[in-house]
């Protein structure tokens, strides 16, 4: 991992397509990284067609990347293959239930960061998108995915046309704790969040928003209450329609 120091996300890209034998080469080797019972609860759909990723870019804001980006991989918790192998094997299995996804999501995200150190590793660039989880019927409706199937991890892949600055990141000590987790004491909380606040691009975040705070844009226009309650009903009805949450049962 000699470039993780260095790492970035890269939302634009060259024409330049990805060899199949490259991404599957990745996939594969990917493929070695941990995984809950050896069962491997994930699937990738890779995505190239420029219809196709024209129609999964609404799912995603409409993020230029989604169809810019020569390869896009829908990394989905999977347990549909493991129940019809154990049906098909006379077992009888009982992951229809939100503990199963919550495994198949564990896995599918493990997956997700092993491949994407590996395609930087090659001189790829790729974006993770935390919007899958936002809309995710639309990415089932697009990619046929069927009961147990949840998409929970979109990747742009590419390589690079830009190389942007740095983010900047929390120090270690804001979230490393020693045996017990530590309290945020007023006094931490400044300590860590000082040189973020002070960044000038944040500032310029707080000034074109009109607030006084950086924490303020993030719980006034990018992560407002609102949206996500909104985003987590939608959520949950989705993983009750895959069959992951009793159509009963209220969280």
């Amino acid at each position: 991992m000699k470039h993780i120091n260095t790492r970035r996300s890269i939302r634009k890209y060259k024409s330049d397509d990805i060899a199949d034998s490259l991404l599957n080469r990745l996939l594969s080797q990917a493929s070695r990284t941990q995984t809950m019972g050896n069962l491997q609860l994930y699937s990738v759909v890779v995505t190239r067609n420029a219809e196709m990723k024209k129609r999964l870019a609404v799912a995603h804001f409409n993020q230029g990347m989604v169809t810019e980006a020569p390869v896009v991989l829908t990394i989905c918790a999977d347990f549909r293959r493991t129940t019809d192998w154990c049906l098909l094997r006379d077992a009888n299995p009982g992951y229809d239930n939100f503990l199963s996804f919550i495994n198949a999501a564990s896995d599918a995200l493990l997956f997700t960061q092993t491949f994407c150190n590996l395609a930087e590793e090659e001189g790829l660039g790729c974006c993770y998108l935390g919007t899958t989880v936002y809309m995710p019927q639309t990415i089932i409706d697009t990619l046929h995915l069927p009961q147990l199937v949840m998409p929970v991890a979109t990747i742009t892949l590419g390589w690079p046309d830009e190389n942007p600055p740095l983010t900047d990141r929390l120090p270690l000590d804001a979230f490393v704790h020693q045996e017990t987790y530590a309290d945020n004491t007023p006094e931490r909380i400044n300590l860590f969040y000082a040189e973020k606040e002070q960044l000038e691009e944040n500032q310029h975040f707080v000034s074109i928003n009109n607030k006084k705070t950086l924490a303020q844009v993030f719980t006034d226009c990018r992560y407002t209450k609102a949206d996500n309650e909104a985003m987590s009903a939608g959520l949950l009805e989705t993983l009750k329609r895959q069959g992951f949450i009793s159509k009963e049962t209220t969280l």
